[in-house]
């Protein structure tokens, strides 16, 4: 008898790679595909890792795959916009052995700065798109890919969205089939994508997309409900589960093959319904394509493009129901914010003392944007800050940029910030790049990177110096400094940015939350010698609170014991505690 576990969806992403034999992962972290990798890691039968950024991810796959085992890369939405250039090249050049490409996307922006939609991606790059609606999906759907992978010569993405990567459901588990490596044959005009190539490619790459349109028909992750012929629905992906909650009589088209569309599947099941409707979060890809066969379709002029669905809005679309809820209680409004003790508080709260703009990166310091500290201005892509601050200053001159500086952090700056910081250098420009380091990938929950000494297996290694990294690729002017000493900090600031060169400071500490112990030393505030002015309530401490008489206290259940807090109380009414 199989066993069966509750899994969340990314973690059967996972089983399903090891059922189907899969020998490597390659990824960067990226909520909401995160856990995936973090769950691959826990099969020995796969070597699985933490790769700078996307782009070598996929790189590293096709690889394995061209060597002849099955590989899987993952990440993001936006992650595939990084590892787009393999991605389209591959779809012409084909496999060895399977290439899977599992990509979650984010309806409802949870933790990401667009809604893309994967599926437009991959139309446009001519790779096939499966998309599971539940946990044991999520598993069957990836050894299904390698299947279809080696089938059709293809790269094949698994797509995800967060509701799926971050739901639970019930997984039967079955046994790892191993599958024998296959032989690597020289190859050069399938694997070397120059245009003579190429262009012959391109003939092979339509026909194998004819192919899995006229055998899609019979694919078994595709799946006609016939009930009440009034209503069909097609739908894919999580929204299924809310037609089938909305609309429990209705006929169901479920598609498992998002891209291409099984053409003449949709077609039969379009003129058995009498109204037919197409349910899909974000773009109307489905819809388009199949108004375009000159099918009558409802879709997108009663349903939303933005964010997630829910069975209540396809009932009020659908059936016109006006559903009575009661209102829910008023709630505070709790923006995110740093948590006590976090280095990049007190960076910014330097910062902000000196009136500095910040040109913004992607990770946890992307809150320096929001009040009380309000310091970082934008925010555009991974590695984005220090290209976006040097377009200023080539646009503005370096007169402009003596109150900027371009802020990143440690796993940024290997995902992307190299390359933007050897541009700066190389292009002759002006201006301070902060590389906030705090020796991890915090924002989605502490993973590992090159310079921080640790493999994805948690396996001790060579690790970047970040410091003589900059000084390599030609910055004369580097800083590191303890991210709490703010005196330090301040001048330093001063300092770099008064210079008419790149210059990097980098400010080491690492995050409060790696270090599990209990705080030794916590802080608090001696009322008879606070004069309440509110200096220690500028960096926005969530430990720190004021009360209605004007007091302020520090919550000894949330101080982490940084001494930001001490270091800006000049009444000297801020006293640390010993505890423990």
């Amino acid at each position: 008898m199989s066993k069966r576990e509750i899994m969340l969806g990314n973690e059967a992403f996972a089983r399903g790679a090891y059922e189907a034999g899969c020998k490597l992962s390659a990824a960067y972290p990226g909520t909401p595909s995160t856990e995936i990798s973090e769950n691959i890691v826990k099969y020995d039968e796969i070597y699985s890792e933490w790769s700078p950024n996307e782009k070598v991810a996929m790189e590293v796959a096709i690889g394995a795959s061209i060597s002849g085992v099955r590989a899987l890369a993952s990440m993001k939405h936006v992650g595939l916009n990084v590892a787009s250039d393999p991605l389209f090249t591959v779809a012409y050049s084909g496999v060895n052995a399977g290439l899977v490409i599992i990509v979650a996307d984010d309806p409802g922006l949870y933790s990401s700065q667009n809604e893309q939609d994967t599926r437009a991606v991959a139309r446009a790059a001519k790779v096939p798109v499966i998309e599971p609606s539940d946990s044991q999906e999520a598993k069957e759907f990836v050894k299904y890919a390698f299947e279809l992978s080696e089938t059709y010569d293809k790269p094949v993405i698994v797509r995800s969205t967060t509701r799926l990567s971050h739901s639970q459901g019930m997984v039967e588990l079955n046994d790892r089939n191993e599958i024998e490596d296959k032989p690597y044959v020289k190859d050069i005009t399938k694997n070397v994508m120059m245009p003579g190539n190429a262009k012959n490619r391109h003939v092979i790459v339509e026909q194998k997309e004819l192919e899995i349109i006229r055998d899609s028909y019979d694919f078994p992750i595709n799946k006609v409900e016939y009930k009440d012929l009034k209503i069909g629905v097609i739908t894919s992906g999580i929204p299924y589960q809310y037609v089938k909650e909305a609309l429990p009589n209705a006929s169901v088209l479920k598609l498992g093959l998002i891209n291409p569309l099984p053409r003449k599947l949709i077609e039969e099941f379009a003129s058995k319904v009498d109204t037919l409707y197409i349910v899909e979060e974000l773009d109307p890809i489905i819809e388009e394509q199949v108004k375009s066969w000159g099918i009558k379709v409802i879709g997108k002029e009663i349903l939303t493009i933005q964010g997630e669905y829910s069975a209540n809005l396809l009932r009020k679309a659908i059936l016109g129901e006006q559903l009575e809820l009661k209102p829910a209680a008023a709630a505070p409004n709790r923006p995110p914010i740093l948590c006590p003790g976090c280095p990049h508080r007190s960076v910014y709260s330097v910062l902000n003392k000196l009136k500095i703009h910040g040109a913004g990166d992607i990770g946890c310091y992307t809150l320096g944007a929001v009040a009380p500290l309000s310091v970082i201005d934008t925010t555009i892509c991974m590695g984005a800050s220090i290209s976006s601050l040097h377009g200023m200053e080539k646009a503005k001159g370096k007169d402009y940029i003596k109150n900027w500086v371009a802020v990143i952090g440690d796993s940024t700056f290997m995902h992307t910030g190299i390359n933007s910081l050897i541009n700066m250098v190389y292009n002759k420009g002006t201006g301070t790049v902060m590389i906030l380091d705090n020796s991890t990938t915090g924002m989605t929950g502490h993973q590992d990177h090159a310079a921080t000494g640790k493999t994805l297996k948690g396996e001790p290694t060579y690790s970047v110096d970040i410091a003589e990294l900059c000084k390599a690729v030609g910055v004369k002017h580097v800083y590191v400094v303890n991210a709490f000493d703010v005196n330090t900090l301040e001048k330093t600031i001063k300092e770099a940015t008064a210079l008419d060169e790149v210059a990097v400071i980098i400010a080491q500490s690492p995050c409060v939350l790696l270090n599990k112990k209990q705080a030794t030393k916590q802080y608090r505030i001696e009322l008879e010698a606070c004069k309440k002015c509110n200096m220690c309530m500028k960096p926005g401490c969530p430990a720190i609170t004021k009360k209605e008489n004007g007091d302020i206290v520090i919550n000894d259940t949330m101080c982490n014991g940084c001494g930001l807090c001490e270091t800006m109380c000049k009444s000297h009414a801020i006293q640390p505690v010993q505890v423990g």
